[in-house]
Order: structure tokens, then C-alpha cells, then sequence
């Protein structure tokens, strides 16, 4: 009996421990946290003269999925295109998920010369110094940057805004290198943007217009403004060349800034093709000079006024009302049989600005 009872107590604990062994009983202790930050993979480079800008975003995670602790230590370095050593270009610490940026000027062997591919990495250590790699490739091109823009001014026009600065001369090496105008918005948007299909999109705060080589030096003309608006714009000469299929730019520093408010400053052209045709008294209907011209093409234009004198007069009437003649014509029903009357129409802008008048259209109403 006593040998049954061992048996059975020695087959319980071997299936207890099979049963304890399937519902989760720790296994082999996991290996301790390398603490290796995630590499970076949003490297972006931007150089402008002499001076060069990156930006990133810092991990959250270590490589092995768990959250980085306290701030990272970034080494940021660069390689010319025929190197393979990264040399040290400066260190910065982040907090982890925080954005990263770094800020150098370039060296003077690295910012002169024929221009070759210069690319930027940062690595993140841990406390050990230890890191998981270095981050994707952030290309610029090293070399001799072209000259900066001077003297750049803005001007209104009727079409748009008009840029100059003054030109290089023809001999010189950057004198057909394309020009880039960095155009800011300055006015506030709205405080309750418009909704519906028929609301007005927003303009980019910030926009790249390009002036391409070859076309006329030191000139420019921005014809997509909207009137009303303030703007600010900047200029910096851009060189571009292809490594490996990817084209690169070389661009000089950005000018100093200038600011324009884009107000309508110029009156419409004048009024084309004025015509005057007299009706004689009928049916108990008073005579009339019927007016007519070419209606004004230009966008700005909010209407028109009427101007009458009689026949050796020389002291010029309005006659259309108040407010201006919206279309093209207007009739005039106060004028006497036998009488020689003498018209001019100017066109007014929606800023209130009145053109100059029209060539005259001369009629005589009949007798009756």
C-alpha cells in the first residue's frame, strides 16, 4: 500500500510540473538593454554660402524597442564623395523625439574649389558612448558658393510686382547662374478662413520663383501676387550639378530683405472706341445720345464716367451718375434738338484711381 501511495504522489507532482511548465512559468532571463538609440533616418542638409543647416528628428526608441532615457549625445559629421573616413564636425545633445538641428560654417578648404558632394550623417550614442550606426546620407555640395545678390528692390507694376538687382558682368564665371526669389507672406491669414467651393485658397507663406539663366539680367517680374498683400522677398544665386543621378544645388547667401505692399498704384488705361449715336424726338419719346465703347480688358477696372460739353464749350460736365457706369454704355437723355454735343469716358480701378479720358466722339442731335 505504501509503495501504490509513492507511486502516486511521484506521478501528481510530474504532472503538476508539466501543467505549471504550460501556463507561463518564466523562461530564460532576457539579455539587458544595449541602450542604443534608433538611428536617424530624416537627415536633410541646406547650404547657402558658406553656411550649411541640418535638420532631424531624435528617436523615442532604442534599437531593441524600449524608450530612450534622458538626452542623447550627436555626433555630426561629413564626408567628401571620394572619402571614407566621417570627419567630426560638432556635437549636440537632444531630448529623444525632440527635433535636432545643427548649424556650421564651413571651412575654408571646403568652401572653396570646384564644387564635389560633401554629405552629412549624425550618430547618437548612449552614456556609454556606443551607438547602433550612423543615419542616412544628407548631401550638399562643397566648393566655391556664387556670389550673393545685391542691391535688390521691388516696385509695383499693373501686372505684378517688378524685381531688380544689380547684374554681374558678362565675363564673370557666375553671370549666367540662375537667380532664386524667396517670397514670404506677410500678411496675417484671415481669423475665420473662408469655406465652401467658392472660398479663395490660401497662399503658401513661403515660395520658391525661379529665374532661370539666360533671361534678362537682373530683372524680374512676379505676376502671382495677390493685391492687398504685404510681401517680403529675398534673392541668392543658385548653381546646380548631377552626382549619380541626383541633381544637387549650390546656392550663394540669401540678400538682404525687401518689403512691398501690393497695392494697385496705377489707373486703368483709358476707354477705346467711344461712338455717339443721337435718336430724334418720336412718339413723344425727347431725344437721346446713345454711348457706346470697347469694354476695358484689365481686371482692376470697377466702371466708368461719362463727361459731356456742348460745342464751343470748353468746361468739361460729368453727367453719369455718383457712382461708376458699370458697362460699357450709357445713354443720355438730356440734350436738346440741334444741339452738338461733344463725350469723353475715362474707367475708374477698383483702388479709385481714374485713367485718362477716352479720344472724343462728337454728335449733333436732329431737329425735329
Amino acid at each position: 500500500m505504501n509503495a501504490i501511495l509513492k507511486r502516486a504522489w511521484a506521478a501528481a507532482l510530474l504532472a503538476a510540473g508539466i501543467s505549471a511548465a504550460g501556463c507561463g512559468f518564466p523562461g530564460a532571463p532576457l539579455p539587458p538593454s544595449l541602450n542604443l538609440p534608433q538611428p536617424v533616418k530624416d537627415l536633410s542638409a541646406v547650404r547657402a554660402g558658406d553656411q550649411v543647416q541640418l535638420q532631424w528628428t531624435m528617436p523615442s526608441h532604442n534599437t531593441d524597442k524600449t524608450l530612450v532615457k534622458g538626452n542623447v549625445a550627436v555626433r555630426v559629421c561629413r564626408s567628401e564623395d571620394a572619402a571614407r573616413e566621417c570627419n567630426t564636425a560638432g556635437t549636440v545633445q537632444f531630448a529623444p523625439g525632440a527635433p535636432g538641428a545643427f548649424h556650421e560654417t564651413l571651412p575654408a578648404a571646403l568652401a572653396t574649389g570646384s564644387p564635389r558632394v560633401l554629405t552629412y550623417f549624425v550618430e547618437l550614442n548612449n552614456s556609454r558612448g556606443r551607438s547602433a550606426g550612423l543615419s542616412n546620407g544628407a548631401p550638399v555640395l562643397a566648393g566655391q558658393a556664387p556670389p550673393a545678390v545685391s542691391g535688390l528692390n521691388a516696385e509695383m507694376a499693373k501686372d505684378g510686382v517688378i524685381l531688380r538687382w544689380t547684374p554681374l558682368s558678362s565675363s564673370h564665371k557666375s553671370a549666367q547662374t540662375a537667380v532664386r526669389l524667396q517670397r514670404t507672406l506677410l500678411t496675417p491669414a484671415p481669423a475665420k478662413p473662408q469655406k465652401g467651393p467658392l472660398a479663395t485658397p490660401g497662399e503658401p507663406l513661403v515660395q520658391n520663383l525661379r529665374v532661370p539663366p539666360g533671361s534678362q539680367p537682373g530683372i524680374a517680374l512676379d505676376k502671382n501676387i495677390r493685391f492687398g498683400e504685404i510681401y517680403e522677398y529675398r534673392a541668392q544665386r543658385v548653381e546646380t550639378e548631377t552626382s549619380d543621378g541626383q541633381t544637387l544645388e549650390l546656392a550663394g547667401e540669401l540678400s538682404l530683405p525687401v518689403r512691398i505692399h501690393a497695392v494697385v498704384a496705377f489707373p486703368p488705361a483709358a476707354p477705346a472706341g467711344l461712338e455717339a449715336v443721337a435718336t430724334p424726338a418720336h412718339d413723344n419719346v425727347p431725344p437721346s445720345i446713345d454711348l457706346s465703347w470697347q469694354p476695358d480688358a484689365e481686371t482692376d477696372v470697377a466702371g466708368y464716367i461719362v463727361y459731356r460739353r456742348e460745342s464751343g464749350e470748353q468746361q468739361w460736365q460729368r453727367i453719369s451718375p455718383a457712382q461708376p457706369v458699370v458697362g460699357p454704355a450709357f445713354h443720355d437723355a438730356q440734350v436738346d434738338p440741334g444741339h452738338t454735343y461733344i463725350y469723353a469716358v475715362s474707367a475708374v480701378g477698383t483702388g479709385g484711381l481714374e485713367s485718362a479720358r477716352s479720344a472724343e466722339a462728337r454728335e449733333t442731335v436732329p431737329n425735329q
